[in-house]
C-alpha cells in the first residue's frame, strides 16, 4: 500500500520493508510505534535546544525553553496548521509519548531526591524553618482564598470532573506554595550565589519547602484517588509505613551492600547501578498501586541513597544526561502540548491569570522577605531571598500535570497556572540581578566585616586592630615571602613541589625521645639551669606557610550542583589535595589545602579572594601545559601545539593579574621538578601514592642532584624589584646559585657578541605584533618623559647596587651580580640565558626569573621583539594573549626555546602603592628591606 498507510502482506502481518515498499514513516502504527516516537522526540529536542540558545543569553533555565517549545509545537501555534497535529502528534500516539515522558519523570524525581541533602537542612535548620514555613503559609492561605473563585467559575464551565472543594483548595494551595528547588539551585549557580549567605539560606529553605510540598501533594493525590475518607486514611498510613520501611530496613541493607561491593568508596558498580534503578522502579510501582503517584516512589529512593564518599554525586553523573537531554524535554514539551493559550479568551479568564500571578509572586516574596528579615538579614538581602523563593520552574509544572491527569484541574485552569509558572520563573533571574548585583554583594560583605560604613566610606582600624586588611598592608611591606597560595592542578604538582621545597627548605626534625625516657627527660630539664629569657627581637626568618587551592568547575549539571553542598567531604577524598598534604608532611612544611567549586569564569575571582583571605605574600599560578583551566577539559584540549594558545586559560591568567592584591608569580614549567614525581601523569597512581605514602617515601625524598641555577635579567621597575628580592630569598637555599644581570638599553653600546639561536618554527606560538599596539602591563602607565625615565633609571640603579652591596657573606659565593649595557637587550637575554641555564643535565631544573613589568612595554623592547620573532622564524598569526599575560621578555625566551622554566613576577597592589605613590626611595629603605629578607 502506498501513500499514508502501512503496507501489509497477504497474511495481514504488518510489512517490515518500510519505505522501500511505500510505507509512510510518519503514519502511527500501534504495533511499531518507535518510528513516529523518534520523529516526535527529534522535533521536540531540536526545538527546545533552538529556543534555549537565545534564552540562555538572558540567563534563563532550560525548563523555560522546554515548556515554550511544547507550547509552540502544540495547538497554540503550530497546531493551527491544518493536519499538523494528526500527522506529527496524533491522539493515538500520545500514550507512548506520555509513557516515555513519565518514565523520565520518575528518574528525574529520583535525581531530585539525590539532590536534596538533608545535612544542609539540619545545618541551617532555624533559618530554613522560618523562611520555608512563612514562605509556604502566606501563599498557601492566599491561594486557598483564590481557590473559591476558581472552583465556582471554571468547574461547571469547563465540564471538569467533580472534585470536592476541600481537595481542590488543598491542591491550589500547594500549587501556590511550592518552590522549584532544582531550578533554584541552577539559578543560584548561574548568578554565583551558591556560596553566599543568601544562597545558603535559599538552599536550606528550598530543601524544607521541597520536602513539605511533596508530602502535601502526595496527600492531595491520595484524597483524589480514594473513594472514601477511610480509604484515604488507609493510603496515608500505608505511605507512612512504607517510608519507615525504606528508612529503617531498606537503607541499612543497601548501605551494607554498597560497602561490601566497594561502591560507596569507588562509585557505583554496574551491578549496584542495576540494583538502584530496580529499587527506583519497584518503589514507583508500589506508590502508584496504593493510590499515590509513581514519582513519589522515585523521590523516596533518592532521599535514602547515601551521600558518603560522594556516592550520590557519582550516581547522579551516571543517570542525569539521559534524563535531562531526552526524557525531561519530552515531559515538559508534553505539558506545552496540553497547554492551549487560545482558551484564555475572556476578560474574566485574564482577570484570574493576573490574580493567580499576583498571589503566587507576592505571596512567596512577602513570606520569604519577612522571614529572612526576622533572621537578621538586611532588607535588600531579604527581598532577594523572597524573589528566589518565588521561582516555580519545573516542580510547579510537575504538580500541574499531576493535577491535570488526576482531574483536579481543567485544561483552562491548567493553562492559567502554566502561564503563571513561566512568568515567575522567567522573572527570577533579572529581578535578583537587579536587587543583588555583584557590586552590592561586595559592599555588604565589606560592611559586615567592619571595613566600611553603610555609606561605603572606609573605616580606619583602631590601634591594635589585627584585621586582614591591616595585616595585608604590613606583610606587603616586608621583603621576605613567608606565606604562599598556590593553584593546585594534577599536571603541575611536580613543579609546585620543587618550588615549595626550594622556597621553604627543610626544617630539622625534633629528635624523638623514647617513652621510657620521657619522664627522665622532663626531670633533667627541670633540674637544669633556668632557661634564657626570650628575646624581644622577632626572628629574621619566618617559617614558610603554603595554602593549595584546587578549583573544580561548577556547571549546570545536577551532579556539579550537588558537589557544592558536599565540598568538605569531596576535598578530603580528592587525590590532588591529599598528595599535596602528604608532600607537606614529608618535608616539614606547613601546608593546607582546600577545594573550591565555582563557574569557570569565576576561577580568577575565587583564587585571588582565597589569597587575600589567607593574607598571602605570593600567589603562584602554574601555566597549564594543556591550555585548559578545568581538569575536566584537560583530556579534550591537550595537544603539544596548543600549550600557549588557549583563550580561556590566557583570559584566566589576565583576570588573576588584574584582580590580585598580593604579588603574583606565573610559572611556565619546562622540566622544573619533573624528575621528582614521574608517576603524576595518572590519577590512579596519585591515589595509590596517597593511600600507600610510606611505600612511596622515596618519591618525596630529595633527588640525586638537587641543585638549581637561576638567571635573572633586571630591567628595572617595581615588578623587577620584587623579583630580585625573590631571587635572593631563593639563593639562601644552599642548593641554589644565581646570576643577576642589570640590563641597560643603550643604542651606542657595543654588541656583547653572544650566540643567538637559529630559526625554529613553533606552530604553537602564532603571533601578530604591531609597534602601535603596546599593552599596558600591571595596570600602570609607563613613563614617557625623558626626565621621568632618567629618574626611574637612577632609582633602579640605586636599588640594584644596594642589593648587591648588602648581600650577606653566605650568599657571595653563590650569587653573581653583573651590569651590561646593550643596544639589543632581548638578544642579549636570550644569548646569556642559553649560556647560564640548561647546562647541568640531570639537576632539579633551572629557572629564568623575570618581572612582568613596566620597562618591558617600552617601544625599544617591542621593536626588538618583532625582529627577534622574525629571526626565529615564527609565522605570522593572530595570537597575542600569552604575551599580554607574561610580557615581552618572557615571550622572547619562550619562542627561543630556552631550556629552563620561567617564573614571571607582578608586584602586588600594596607594593605598587608603596613604590609608585610618589614617595622617594632612599638607600636606607633598601637596606631595611635586605635586613628583613635575610
Amino acid at each position: 500500500m502506498a501513500g499514508g498507510g502501512t503496507a501489509n502482506t497477504s497474511s495481514g502481518v504488518p510489512n517490515q520493508a518500510g519505505i522501500l515498499e511505500g510505507a509512510n514513516p510518519s503514519h502511527y502504527n500501534a504495533a511499531d510505534p518507535i518510528v513516529l516516537f523518534i520523529i516526535q522526540a527529534a522535533i521536540i529536542i531540536v526545538a527546545c535546544h533552538l529556543l534555549h540558545w537565545p534564552l540562555s543569553m538572558l540567563r534563563q533555565p532550560r525548563v523555560i525553553a522546554e515548556v515554550i517549545g511544547g507550547i509552540v509545537l502544540g495547538p497554540t501555534v503550530l497546531g493551527r496548521i491544518p493536519g499538523y497535529m494528526n500527522a506529527i502528534f496524533p491522539a493515538a500516539s500520545m500514550p507512548v509519548l506520555s509513557m516515555a515522558a513519565n518514565l523520565g519523570l520518575v528518574l528525574f524525581l529520583f535525581l531530585v531526591g539525590l539532590e536534596v541533602n538533608m545535612r544542609i537542612l539540619f545545618r541551617n535548620w532555624k533559618v530554613a524553618v522560618y523562611v520555608g514555613a512563612l514562605g509556604m503559609i502566606i501563599p498557601f492561605g492566599l491561594g486557598s482564598a483564590l481557590a473559591y473563585g476558581l472552583y465556582h467559575t471554571f468547574r461547571v464551565a469547563d465540564e471538569a470532573r467533580h472534585i470536592d472543594f476541600g481537595v481542590y483548595l488543598l491542591f491550589i494551595g500547594v500549587a501556590m506554595a511550592i518552590t522549584a528547588f532544582p531550578v533554584l539551585a541552577r539559578i543560584l549557580t548561574e548568578l554565583k550565589l551558591l556560596q553566599t549567605d543568601v544562597g545558603t539560606i535559599v538552599l536550606s529553605a528550598g530543601v524544607a519547602n521541597d520536602v513539605v510540598g511533596w508530602i502535601l501533594l502526595a496527600l492531595t493525590v491520595a484524597l483524589v484517588n480514594a473513594g472514601t475518607g477511610l480509604t484515604a486514611l488507609y493510603v496515608l498510613l500505608v505511605c507512612v509505613g512504607y517510608v519507615l520501611f525504606l528508612i529503617y530496613l531498606v537503607r541499612p541493607a543497601f548501605l551494607w551492600l554498597l560497602r561490601r561491593d566497594g561502591s560507596l568508596k569507588n562509585g557505583p558498580s554496574q551491578s549496584m547501578m542495576g540494583l538502584t534503578l530496580l529499587m527506583v522502579l519497584a518503589s514507583a510501582f508500589f506508590t502508584n498501586i496504593i493510590g499515590v503517584h509513581a514519582i513519589f516512589g522515585g523521590f523516596l529512593i533518592g532521599l535514602i541513597c547515601p551521600h558518603e564518599g560522594g556516592f550520590a554525586v557519582k550516581l547522579a553523573e551516571k543517570v542525569e544526561d539521559l534524563v535531562t537531554v531526552l526524557f525531561l524535554p519530552l515531559y515538559f514539551a508534553l505539558s506545552g502540548l496540553k497547554t492551549n493559550i487560545g482558551l484564555l479568551d475572556s476578560g474574566t479568564v485574564w482577570g484570574y491569570v493576573f490574580a493567580v500571578l499576583a498571589v503566587a509572586f507576592f505571596g512567596k516574596v512577602a513570606g520569604g522577605t519577612l522571614a529572612a528579615r526576622a533572621c537578621g538579614m538586611v532588607w535588600r538581602e531579604s527581598f532577594t531571598i523572597g524573589v528566589l523563593m518565588s521561582c516555580k520552574g519545573l516542580v510547579e509544572l510537575i504538580v500541574l500535570n499531576i493535577g491535570l491527569s488526576a482531574g483536579i484541574l481543567s485544561i483552562r485552569v491548567f493553562t492559567i497556572f502554566v502561564v503563571m509558572a513561566l512568568i515567575t520563573t522567567f522573572a527570577t533571574t533579572p529581578l535578583v540581578t537587579w536587587l543583588y548585583p555583584p557590586e552590592y554583594q561586595k559592599k555588604i560583605a565589606a560592611w559586615k566585616r567592619g571595613e566600611i560604613d553603610w555609606e561605603g566610606n572606609p573605616l580606619r582600624p583602631e590601634d591594635g586592630d589585627s584585621s586582614a586588611d591591616t595585616v595585608q598592608l604590613e606583610k606587603s611591606q616586608a621583603a621576605r615571602i613567608s606565606k604562599v597560595t598556590v593553584l593546585l592542578r594534577m599536571e603541575n604538582l611536580p613543579g609546585i613541589f620543587a618550588f615549595v621545597d626550594l622556597l621553604g627548605g627543610k626544617a630539622v626534625p625534633k629528635p624523638k625521645i623514647h617513652k621510657a625516657k620521657a619522664l627522665q627527660s622532663v626531670t633533667i630539664e627541670e633540674e637544669g639551669p633556668a632557661p634564657r629569657p626570650k628575646s624581644s627581637v622577632p626572628p629574621t626568618k619566618r617559617p614558610l606557610e603554603v595554602h593549595g587551592e584546587r578549583l573544580v568547575e561548577l556547571t549546570q549539571r545536577t551532579s556539579a550542583v550537588m558537589q557544592v553542598a558536599e565540598v568538605d567531604e569531596l576535598q578530603e577524598k580528592d587525590v590532588v589535595v591529599n598528595v599535596f598534604r602528604t608532600f607537606g608532611s614529608f618535608h616539614n612544611v606547613a601546608v593546607s589545602a582546600a577545594m573550591s567549586i565555582a563557574p569557570q569564569d569565576s576561577f580568577a575571582e575565587v583564587i585571588t579572594s582565597k589569597a587575600s583571605s589567607q593574607v598571602s605574600d605570593l600567589l603562584l599560578i602554574p601555566w597549564t601545559e594543556s591550555g585548559a583551566i578545568s581538569e575536566s577539559d584537560e583530556a579534550a584540549t591537550y595537544s603539544p601545539d596548543n600549550k600557549f594558545m588557549s583563550h580561556q586559560h590566557n583570559q584566566f591568567i589576565a583576570n588573576v593579574l588584574a584582580r590580585t592584591t598580593c604579588s603574583t608569580a606565573i610559572m611556565v614549567n619546562r622540566g622544573f621538578g619533573l624528575d621528582r614525581l614521574p608517576q603524576l601523569h595518572r590519577s590512579s597512581s596519585l591515589h595509590s601514592m596517597h593511600s600507600r605514602k610510606h611505600d612511596y617515601a622515596h618519591v618525596f625524598s630529595p633527588i640525586s642532584d638537587p641543585s638549581h641555577h637561576i638567571f635573572f635579567p633586571f630591567f628595572g621597575g617595581i615588578d623587577d624589584r620584587v623579583a630580585l628580592r625573590f631571587v635572593l630569598q631563593l639563593a639562601t637555599n644552599i642548593n641554589v646559585t644565581a646570576t643577576i644581570v642589570q640590563v641597560i638599553y643603550s643604542p651606542d653600546a657595543a654588541d656583547p657578541g653572544l650566540e643567538f639561536p637559529a630559526a625554529t618554527a613553533r606552530r604553537d606560538l602564532p603571533r601578530n605584533l604591531s609597534l602601535s599596539h603596546i599593552p599596558t602591563l600591571a595596570g600602570v602607565e609607563s613613563a614617557t618623559s625623558s626626565t621621568s625615565l632618567v629618574t626611574a633609571a637612577d632609582a633602579d640603579g640605586s636599588f640594584f647596587q644596594s642589593m648587591q652591596d648588602s648581600l650577606p657573606r653566605g650568599l657571595q659565593n653563590r650569587v653573581v651580580f653583573e651590569t651590561v649595557k646593550t643596544p639589543q637587550p632581548l638578544r642579549y637575554v636570550i644569548g646569556k640565558a642559553r649560556t647560564e641555564v640548561g647546562q647541568s643535565a640531570g639537576n632539579a631544573g633551572d629557572l629564568i626569573v623575570l618581572g612582568r613589568g613596566l620597562k618591558t612595554s617600552a617601544p625599544p623592547i617591542r621593536a626588538e621583539l618583532v625582529e627577534v620573532l622574525e629571526a626565529l622564524g615564527v609565522p605570522s598569526g593572530t595570537g597575542t594573549e600569552s604575551r599580554r599575560c607574561l610580557g615581552d621578555v618572557a615571550e622572547a625566551c619562550i619562542v627561543a626555546n630556552v631550556k629552563a622554566s620561567l617564573i614571571v613576577f607582578q608586584a602586588g597592589g600594596r607594593m605598587l602603592e608603596r613604590e609608585l605613590g610618589g614617595q622617594s626611595i632612599s638607600q636606607g629603605v633598601y637596606d631595611k628591606d635586605v635586613e628583613v629578607m635575610f
